[in-house]
Formats: structure tokens, sequence, C-alpha cells
């Protein structure tokens, strides 16, 4: 285990990546923001929405009495985005019981909304240099190798055996240098078709010397991907202004704003039936017009096939008004609230 250390230090020292935007602080605000956009997110598309959001929101403060409209408006195209609700009720609740500091207690972090083990200790290694370790999909994957973790197939003894493995790795000194080292050889080299010519482990990798690298770490078979049908209406006024609508607080989505939106298996929904929910919902009389071209939104566990269909408002009740469960929004002048990519992608297409 001892090699095991020194060598991954020792490629760290050499190709780790040390000049990330979160790194240069040690700052625990900046490599929690840090740590919950990288979940499921790959560090080339996080960087540049990391930046602007620390320029928006510099400190845990900031966060907590961010407009949710503004927070997730900042975190439009990221995806998952919980990741961002929770981080604003956790900014909050280190405000209430922390005096606005993030704890240095492990406890104290892992009770925090969206923070779990691996997180908490993330934070708490970078920021302090805290004996905690590590166990994202990256370190999980170098681990499982190297040691042939799960070759019984019992993925919850698997885990907790990868878990045990994590800790008893970790050094006396240098945990975070150590835990990032882990982290960049799993993101690099030790990836799903890994590099084992580059492998700083690759000597002592049990995977490598059996020859079943691709077969670590050990996975369940593959099922169907699902996928989901819906047209979007894409009421317009004679201002050109989209209605849009909030979507729930939970569920793909959760709190921003899209098109008024309905499912359908297979045939498209029908347009009477739209017509009539739009002058029952919001009080509009519309005409739809021919489709546009349809577009497909990946999820992790499904697919979204979108059918956008505009509409013109002929006739309307009393207008509705910015400010609640709808508004008329024209991207020029509209305050800036959460979108998805997707109807970002919408809204270009009707430009």
């Amino acid at each position: 285990m001892a090699l095991f250390r020194r060598r991954a230090l020792r490629w760290f020292d050499r190709h780790g990546r040390k000049s990330l935007p979160w790194q240069r602080a040690r700052d625990a605000y900046a490599a929690w923001v840090a740590e919950i956009m990288l979940q499921q997110t790959r560090v080339g598309t996080v960087i540049p929405y990391y930046k602007k959001f620390i320029a928006r929101f510099p400190n845990i403060a900031a966060l907590a009495e961010a407009a949710p409209d503004e927070l997730l408006h900042y975190w439009s195209g990221l995806g998952y985005y919980a990741r961002a609700r929770n981080l604003q009720a956790a900014a909050k609740k280190i405000i209430a019981q922390h005096g606005g500091v993030f704890p240095e207690k492990f406890e104290d972090a892992l009770a925090l909304p969206g923070i779990g083990r691996s997180t908490a200790g993330a934070i708490l290694a970078f920021a302090h240099g805290a004996r905690h370790a590590v166990l994202d999909a990256n370190v999980r994957r170098v681990l499982a190798r190297h040691y042939a973790v799960g070759e019984d197939g019992d993925a919850r003894g698997a885990e907790a055996q990868l878990w045990e493995l994590a800790g008893r790795l970790l050094p006396r000194a240098r945990v975070g240098d150590y835990n990032q080292a882990l982290m960049d050889i799993g993101a690099g080299v030790c990836t799903a078709r890994p590099n084992c010519a580059e492998c700083p482990l690759a000597a002592g990798c049990e995977a490598r010397r059996r020859g079943e690298q691709l077969a670590y770490p050990r996975r369940a078979g593959k099922r169907a991907r699902p996928s989901k049908s819906v047209t979007m209406l894409l009421v317009q006024n004679r201002r050109a202004e989209l209605l849009l609508v909030r979507r729930p607080p939970s569920g793909i989505w959760g709190g921003l704003w899209s098109p008024p939106e309905y499912a359908h298996n297979g045939r498209a929904a029908p347009r009477a039936a739209m017509v009539r929910d739009c002058e029952l919902q919001f009080g509009l009389v519309v005409k739809p017009g021919r489709a546009l071209p349809g577009i497909r939104h990946s999820f992790t566990h499904f697919d979204l096939h979108i059918r956008p269909l505009p509409a013109a408002v002929v006739a309307a009740a009393p207008r509705v008004m910015d400010g609640g469960a709808q508004i008329w929004y024209n991207p020029k002048k509209s305050a800036r609230i959460g979108l998805p990519s997707a109807v970002g992608r919408i809204l270009e297409m009707l430009r």
C-alpha cells in the first residue's frame, strides 16, 4: 500500500491537475461548489459554469440570499438542478447553524443537504488537508481494477470493500494531493478504456495482470433505455414573447421555466386538447401552426423526445402577469431565469 501511495503522488507531482480554478484558494466554499458541480459532470464542462457562478455568488452569504430564479439561471445547462437547490439549502443551514462558515467536522458537513460521504471527504481533504477518503466514480474505477474488487458479483459488499480500501490507503500527509491524484488517474488514464501503458499504478494492478481491465468495476446487466415523448406548445403573443410556466420543484428540470408541455405516446398530442387547455389554464385562445423539427434530450436514465409546436395568441382574457406560475418571456428584455438547455435550443429555433 505504501508503494501504491508513492506511485500515485509521484505521478501527481509530474502530471496531476494543480491549476483548476477551485484549487487556487484552498477554500472550503470553492471546493464545495466545485465538488457539487463535478457530480456526474466533466471538468471541462464545469470550469466555465464554476467561474461565472463564483463571480456572482462569491461566498456562502451571497449564495444563501440569491433569488431562486437567478440561482437556477447560473446553473442552466449544467443539469441535475436539484444540486443547485441543495447548495442554497445547505448555505442557509450553514448561516443558521455554523455562523456562515463551512463546517470542518465531517459529521456536520455530511448533514448538509446534497452532501454525501465522498463529497464531504473531498471538501475537507482539499480545503483543510483532513484525512478523509474520496470514492467518486473515477477513484472507484482505479481501486476496483487495481485490487480486483467485486469479482464475486456482490455489489453491496464491493462498495463496503472499496470504502475500507480507500480509508486504509490514505497517506498521513498530502491527503488532498493523493485524493486528487487518484481522481486524475481515473479521469485521464484509468478510464473506461484504460491506457495501461501510461498508468503509474499498472505494475501492481490485478485486473491488468488477469487481462480483465474492462471487467471492473463490475456492472449490472444493461436494461433497455426508456424514452418519453412530449409536445411543447410555443405560445407567442403579438410582441413575440413566449409563454413559460414554472415546473414543479421536484422531477426533471425542477423549478425551471419551460413552455406548456403535453405528454403523448407515439402519436402527437391532440391539437384540440392543447387549445382547450390554454383557454382554461391561461385564458388564451391560440392557433397552432406547423411543428418545428423535433429534438432529443438525454437524461441519465431516459431520453426525452420534444416536438416543438408554435401557436399564436388570437384572443386573450386578462393578461398573464409576470411573477406568478407563468410569465411572458422575451430573451432580450426579461429578467434572467432558469431555463433548461433543451428550451434554450428551442428558443434558438424560434429566432
